[in-house]
């Protein structure tokens, strides 16, 4: 079996599954928040867990903010920046945003007067960051906060976000960056970024679904959106994941050691690409001339729909999407593609590979010879 869906969700990693073996065996159970010895020794872990992730991620013991995942940690910023009355009103996002970011942004123009201003990418999918400066130097005194992701779920593409956060520092706008497909696929520093908040799911890098990380540069200024008994020193109220949360450390540190491996997957990938365009020319590359994470590839043969290459590497026991895990189930164009101004023969024949650090290298030289037997295959049918 070959998975390669990584972006939608990483598998347990081993290290994970071996740690929480030993620990459902030893224990300790118990409220972290409970001042008897089982409690303080079940704290005591999840602390070192906060700690180490602090470690890896670049920032401060108590920058690290534990949750329910990026989701969540996406409306404690909105609902932190946005939620007290503020007389900015200006919303600005990306038009290649998860859902998440979107279905946010539009709460709150549709519930609280904001006005969200979505910013055009390129045909490789990157942010124009030249209209975000005119933006800027129209409205400067009127944004109330500029999210834009560091790493696209579906194409790879990592975005300007240096360039973009300095433009918000110089102009003193908050800066939050969906992290969710940056970190775990190459490394990230929350300090060096110097942006205000950052987040992540802890099932996209081997830890426990339902587990994540808010990066905040001044935890002060959260408000939560869970208040609860004041967990997470007032910031996420509810009694921790604590299990949940000593996966991500442990998950983290497997990916740290496995950065080693990023060079030579990204020369892999680009070989498989190369093959897959020499082999049938028609095929596209979404966001081929753009940087990209190196465990990302979002093909498309036109004319071919994705969903029929996905059944057929399936049955083959291969696994990938058709776009994110969140519109697989619709088979248009998806929100991203349009905003890339991909035409829909193309759109609709997309499949998304999304790989890890540690995949065998042979698993593209598989990927290309069953790829090739699918679109072989497919070129005798009209799909659409």
């Amino acid at each position: 079996m070959i998975y390669a869906d990584y972006n939608g969700s990483a598998p347990l990693c081993l290290q994970v599954k071996e740690y929480l073996i030993k620990r459902l065996e030893k224990g300790p159970f118990a409220n972290p928040n409970a001042i008897h010895y089982l409690g303080a020794k079940t704290l005591m872990g999840m602390e070192n867990a906060r700690a180490v992730c602090a470690k890896i991620l670049g920032a401060d013991f108590d920058q690290v903010i534990f949750n329910s995942g990026a989701t969540e940690g996406i409306s404690t910023v909105f609902h932190s920046v946005l939620g007290r009355e503020v007389k900015k009103k200006i919303i600005i996002i990306s038009g290649i945003e998860h859902s998440a970011i979107i279905n946010t942004a539009n709460y709150y123009a549709q519930e609280r007067g904001f006005e969200v201003k979505v910013l055009p990418v390129n045909g490789d999918g990157v942010v124009d960051v030249e209209v975000l400066k005119q933006w800027i130097g129209q409205n400067k005194n009127n944004i109330a906060l500029i999210s834009v992701m560091a790493a696209n779920n579906e194409t790879g593409v990592i975005q300007p976000y240096k360039e973009i956060n300095s433009l918000c520092v110089d102009n003193g706008i908050p800066f939050l960056c969906d992290t969710t497909q940056f970190i775990g696929k190459t490394p990230f520093n929350f300090k060096e970024s110097n942006f205000d908040y950052a987040v992540t799911s802890g099932h996209k890098f081997g830890a426990l679904t339902g587990t994540g990380i808010l990066l905040a540069k001044n935890p002060e200024g959260i408000t939560p959106l869970i208040i609860g008994g004041g967990q997470e020193k007032g910031h996420r109220g509810g009694t921790q994941n604590y299990l949940g949360n000593e996966t991500m450390a442990v998950a983290l540190t497997a990916i740290d050691a496995a950065f080693v491996n990023l060079e030579a997957l990204a020369k892999k990938r680009t070989e498989f690409e190369a093959k897959m365009k020499k082999a049938f020319p028609a095929v596209v590359i979404l966001g081929e001339n753009a940087p990209r994470l190196a465990t990302t590839t979002y093909i498309s043969y036109p004319g071919i729909h994705g969903q029929a290459v996905q059944i057929e590497l399936e049955s083959q026991d291969i696994f990938v999407t058709t776009s994110s895990a969140c519109s697989d189930n619709m088979p248009v164009t998806s929100k991203v593609l349009r905003a890339m101004g991909v035409t829909d023969d193309v759109g609709r024949g997309v499949v998304r590979i999304s790989l890890c650090m540690n995949s065998p290298h042979e698993n593209y030289d598989l990927l290309t010879d069953a790829l090739s037997k699918a679109y072989a295959k497919l070129t005798k049918v009209a799909s659409f």
